[in-house]
């Protein structure tokens, strides 16, 4: 397997090198980022079986699992043996929910407890849940220190620098997370709520915040691809990067990052990681929620590959495993035929 440097060219560690969040040792430096309705227990192991040292689950209602909720709980809160160690994010702005959530999740296996204060998703701000806590910092800190009570374990949060342009009411709460309710950890995404998911990252004002608490500073957002994350690593100083969307169907950039496979993978072994995750579907969700579930997953594989137009949309829109397999065979194939 060729093999390049993951050795940045200042002074900082190589992105292999280990390091601990609350005394959890991680391997590398290279971490999944929850992702919203997609980061459950095989898209995480998915991301560990090519090298990521951490992964962090998607976001989980604190009120799904302090009420007991089955699908939260059944779903949600699934950890695979293979997959520690492991972050389970939570979302909610009740610090009675908030610790009691934790409390369940470390129960269930979780190694860290993840705070979700960056989404930027409407229906989710107008709860007082994600980005808007910046609004509430007192919330905000009381929901970390109910969350360390709940579990016991490491708390990070995962935060946006603030709610709108000029605003750095992310960077301020970040630091009084670390100094008043004991975070272990932050991961910064260092462009405001406004902002989503477009615009250049703030990677000075992630540094500036790097130099000024003592536990790990874990860059997000606009991490597309290896080397996105790579001069992200560098122009920020960061302890360590967390890769969302740049993963999306190419978990070979954990395999980059971490001075693995640098050669694109062939046909062969696209459909064969495909065939994987359709596989874990199945036994995650059963054939026909599964089938479903995995039509938002085919583009990110099938961008990778010359698929004509029919077949990618048949493959994209069938609800039906068994149908879904049969296309996927056809492409592997080099001579698919529509029904």
């Amino acid at each position: 397997m060729a093999e390049v440097s993951a050795k940045p060219t200042g002074d900082q560690p190589a992105l292999t090198e280990p390091f601990e969040i609350g005394g959890v040792e991680i391997s590398n430096r290279v971490l999944l980022a929850p992702l919203a309705s997609i980061g459950n227990w095989f898209v995480r192991l998915q991301a560990k079986r090519f090298g990521a040292g951490l992964a962090v689950s998607e976001m989980v209602s604190s009120f799904g699992l302090h009420y007991g909720n089955e699908k939260t709980m059944k779903e949600l809160l699934r950890i695979h043996p293979d997959e520690h160690p492991v972050s389970i994010q939570l979302f909610g702005q009740s610090p009675e929910a908030m610790e009691s959530a934790a409390r369940i999740a470390a129960q269930a296996g979780a190694d860290l407890i993840d705070i979700n204060m960056g989404c930027p998703v409407p229906k989710v701000r107008k709860t007082g849940a994600g980005a808007q806590l910046l609004s509430d910092p007192e919330l905000a800190l009381d929901l970390a220190r109910a969350a360390r009570e709940g579990s016991g374990l490491p708390v990070t949060v995962k935060i946006r620098s603030g709610l709108m342009p000029g605003d750095r009411s992310g960077f301020d709460l970040s630091v009084r997370l670390v100094e008043e309710a004991g975070v272990a950890g932050v991961g910064f995404h260092p462009r405001v709520a406004k902002q989503g998911h477009k615009g250049q990252p703030d990677y000075a004002m992630a540094r500036e915040l790097g130099e000024t608490i003592d536990v790990p500073m874990i860059i997000s957002g606009g991490l597309s691809s290896a080397a996105a994350a790579r001069n992200a690593y560098e122009q920020s100083g960061a302890t360590a990067v967390m890769i969302a969307r740049g993963s999306l169907g190419y978990p070979w950039v954990f395999a980059e990052l971490t001075g693995q496979e640098v050669v694109p993978p062939s046909r062969e072994a696209v459909m064969d990681e495909l065939a994987w995750v359709m596989e874990r579907a199945e036994e995650h969700l059963g054939e026909e929620r599964a089938g479903r579930y995995l039509r938002k997953f085919y583009p990110w594989y099938l961008d990778q590959l010359d698929v004509p137009k029919i077949v990618r949309n048949e493959l994209c829109q069938t609800a039906g495993l068994r149908r879904a397999r049969e296309i996927v065979a056809e492409i592997r194939n080099g001579e698919p035929v529509v029904a």
